[in-house]
């Protein structure tokens, strides 16, 4: 009763935030700004990064939420971590998220970010339920449709006849999805979609369900010696991702130290529309003992690919081998002859196992893991690629220890190829005081160490031909001021893309944060990258390496967080040093939101000016919910943004987003997505929620 007199308090003091925030409330802006590393590779990162933020939008109970769960979310240090644990040890379970003020380390700032992300259940909920009675009074259940195209058709849609159309299908983009689930219990869901240029079509021998895309998924936890168990499409992460790492890593960003580590959290079901990367079959962990468990998995899928020569004048196996895959296709786009060509092309089988060991401090394990392709790998063979991988096959195995000690938490893993080279990473989060902390990681990746499921911390886009030594820091003053920093030296032994010889380099970052309220941001920060590549001249045919430094600078202020009116402004601009010439690229951009009972809407206007595509600038742009937008601006132009919601009862939402981009000096656009006649493009996009 006390505990619970106290918590009603703690709630009572917090300017009446006493009710569990909602799963929409969570600010993807903010975890973006704070997690990800900075956006240079051509990579989509907005497929990347909605497979977190959808993993996100289910909170953790508070009263079963392991370390590693907890680790996942990136908020909390190592040391409240342990702290939370003990209390909740000490105490038994919490009877409401407000009594996380009683946990030692735990200040008010710390409860509001971290409330979106956990619950504690109601108890009479609870009691002598049945399975069937919790589904009912406690899952979460959900259909979302969304429509999405761009306004201005491409000229690949605009032919006589559309047999000759370079683009197969219509301009929009079509999603939907549905899961069901009882948080720490069950979850079973489908995600379907067709991107914009591809066409709908049945066809099972093809793997065409209507959508282009489709994943299923049913997930069971917590079942007596079953600790996990998923079926369909899933996601695996272990150790520090050398081996197994699901695709919601990050990168070097304004969190210098909780994103240096994976976290361990194991199986996952997989609901993004990221068609790569993720396993298909079954998997599952049976614990064999109190200390001891098992993870074994299986997965059987198809893989886009480059076929580079087919002999199919029969169907035998001799013909199979006539079969060579030059490169593998990562986009998921199907909209040309060539991407038709490459879709589903080659097979993927994987299986394998980990063995763990976790008691107190100790979480070790051993793992194995294997991988045969339907046919053989033969890369073309250039500069920078001596070393990939080439052959049908490829066996993985390797070890993870992690151990916490007082406030000091060590992380590690060794993997290696049985027909090539080793990985391996080890380092260290410390927690000097309640106000620093520490990171420092040291990875080794050999060139010929091969991996097609990991997501381990690196420099580069794989987990080969790098070492590296990062070191972070975090200094919290006081509840105002936070300052933060990181440096990661980096080489590189052997060639890679665009740099063909051994190259080293470095990168630093400074962060500092002001808060004078729970409403009020502001953060500052400075990064600097130095690397080496290409470089030729007109008056040799000779490649030469050039050192390029680039500067990136960050201003951003934040008023009436998570109130009636959000006001976001931003100034960012960088400059890159390459052959004795400076360019630069900048966005200043403002951010209205404003929220009016049922209806909320959030404006943004943003001018942008890069001189080449080496400065093109990202930043988020707030989306319909579970969506991500990372577009880069590149060019000179000016970009508006008016997103909608309207929650039209508890059951039902809608969500209605306009975006024009207008360009300064363009009679066309190119893009992936196809090239627009004219200087602006305009794009829409329709979502309805239906809960049940």
């Amino acid at each position: 009763m006390k505990r619970l007199l106290a918590a009603v308090l703690v709630a009572w003091s917090t300017n009446g935030f006493a009710q569990e925030y909602p799963r929409e409330e969570i600010d993807v802006n903010q975890l973006i700004d704070e997690w990800y590393g900075i956006q240079e590779l051509d990579l989509n990162y907005s497929d990347l990064y909605e497979n977190l933020v959808q993993l996100l939008a289910r909170p953790l109970n508070l009263n079963t939420a392991t370390g590693e769960q907890l680790r996942f979310i990136k908020i909390l240090s190592p040391e409240q971590i342990k702290n939370l644990l003990t209390y909740r040890a000490e105490n038994k379970d919490f009877v409401s998220v407000y009594e996380l003020q009683s946990v030692p380390l735990f200040d008010i700032e710390t409860l509001h970010r971290l409330a979106p992300f956990v619950y504690v259940p109601d108890p009479a909920t609870m009691l002598d339920a049945s399975f069937l009675a919790r589904i009912k009074n406690q899952s979460d259940s959900y259909l979302l449709l969304r429509y999405g195209r761009s306004l201005q058709n491409a000229r690949e849609y605009n032919t006589q006849t559309d047999s000759s159309a370079r683009f197969k299908g219509s301009p929009e983009n079509v999603y939907m999805r549905f899961r069901c689930t009882v948080p720490g219990e069950f979850s079973v869901g489908f995600t379907a979609e067709k991107d914009a240029g591809e066409a709908l079509r049945w066809d099972p021998a093809a793997r065409y369900y209507g959508f282009d895309y489709f994943s299923f998924h049913a997930h069971l936890q917590n079942k007596g010696r079953i600790k996990n168990l998923v079926v369909g499409d899933y996601q695996s992460q272990f150790g520090q991702g050398l081996m197994l790492g699901g695709i919601f890593g990050m990168g070097k960003g304004g969190e210098t130290i909780t994103t240096v580590r994976r976290t361990n959290i194991g199986l996952l079901p997989y609901t993004s529309v990221y068609e790569a990367g993720f396993m298909r079959g079954a998997a599952t962990t049976v614990a064999l003992t109190g200390v001891l468990s098992v993870t074994g998995f299986y997965s059987t899928t198809k893989r886009d690919a480059a076929v580079s020569s087919r002999d199919t004048t029969s169907a035998s196996a001799e013909d199979a081998e006539t079969i060579f895959i030059s490169s593998f296709q990562t986009t998921g786009l199907h909209r040309t002859e060539k991407e038709l060509a490459a879709r589903h092309q080659v097979s993927d089988k994987s299986w394998g196992g980990v063995l763990q060991y976790k008691a107190g401090a100790v979480d070790a394990g051993l793992m194995f893991n294997r991988v045969d392709f339907g046919a053989s790998v033969m890369p073309k063979v250039t500069p920078y690629n001596p070393f990939a991988f080439t052959g049908s096959r490829n066996q993985n195995v390797g070890g993870y220890l992690n151990y916490s000690f007082q406030n000091m938490t060590f992380f590690s893993e060794y993997a290696r190829s049985i027909n090539g080279g080793a990985a391996y990473a080890v380092g260290t989060l410390w927690s000097l005081s309640g106000k620093l902390d520490l990171s420092l990681l040291y990875r080794t990746f050999a060139p010929d160490f091969y991996a097609f499921y990991s997501n381990a911390f690196a420099e580069g886009s794989t987990t080969q031909n790098e070492a590296g030594l990062y070191w972070g820091w975090k200094y919290k003053v006081n509840r105002r001021w936070t300052f933060a920093g990181y440096m990661d030296l980096f080489r590189f032994p052997w060639p890679r893309f665009r740099a063909y010889a051994p190259t080293e380099g470095h990168e630093g970052l400074l962060r500092i944060v002001y808060q004078p309220s729970r409403t009020v941001m502001i953060f500052a920060e400075a990064r600097e990258e130095v690397k080496s590549r290409n470089e030729t001249s007109a008056s040799s045919n000779l490649y030469h390496i050039l050192e390029g430094t680039k500067h990136l600078y960050r201003v951003n202020l934040e008023y009436g967080i998570n109130q009636t009116l959000h006001l976001k402004t931003r100034a960012q601009l960088s400059t890159l040093d390459f052959r004795g010439k400076q360019t630069q690229g900048f966005v200043l951009l403002q951010d209205v939101t404003v929220k009016t009972g049922p209806l909320e809407w959030t404006g943004r206007y943003a001018l942008f000016d890069t001189d080449d595509y080496d400065n093109r600038q990202y930043t988020y742009e707030k989306d319909v919910w579970l969506a991500c937008s990372m577009p880069a601006y590149y060019g000179r132009g000016v970009r508006q943004v008016l997103l909608l919601e309207y929650k039209m009862s508890k059951a039902i939402s809608f969500w209605l987003r306009y975006g024009q981009t207008r360009y300064v000096g363009r009679e066309e656009i190119q893009s992936s997505g196809g090239t627009i006649a004219g200087s602006i493009q305009n794009d829409m996009k329709v979502q309805m929620r239906i809960s049940f």
